[in-house]
């Protein structure tokens, strides 16, 4: 994924996603090696229920994907990977992003009234 490839409201997902701090952990330590929720769990220190909910929506803004494998003693993992992805934010890329922002969409939106 390229940011040239982004729609205004999609790259707005993306970057509302990275900024959570165990989301940033998260790629950045899928970056090095792919890997499934119990070790990942364990090499971060959360509980794999945060970290499903983190990979849910990494996966959701596309910065994560997933294959589920069967061990050799049956047991099936769901192994995580990062998605190649390059985000290069220019004021240029910026205004183009923009001009793609859904009517009711983007961060105005989240944000009550």
């Amino acid at each position: 994924m390229e940011i040239s490839e982004l729609t205004g409201d999609e790259l707005l997902r993306v970057l509302s996603t990275l900024a959570n701090p165990h989301r940033l952990r998260v790629v950045a330590t899928l970056a090095q090696e792919r890997n499934y929720v119990s070790q990942l769990a364990r090499e971060l220190d959360i509980s794999r229920a945060l970290l499903q909910v983190h990979l849910r929506k990494l996966e959701a803004a596309g910065l994560v994907s997933a294959v589920i494998e069967v061990s050799e003693d049956g047991k099936a993992m769901k192994f995580y990977e990062v998605t190649p992805f390059a985000l290069l934010l220019t004021p240029k890329a910026i205004m183009a992003a923009a001009r793609t922002l859904g009517e009711a969409g983007g961060i105005d939106a989240e944000v009550p009234a």
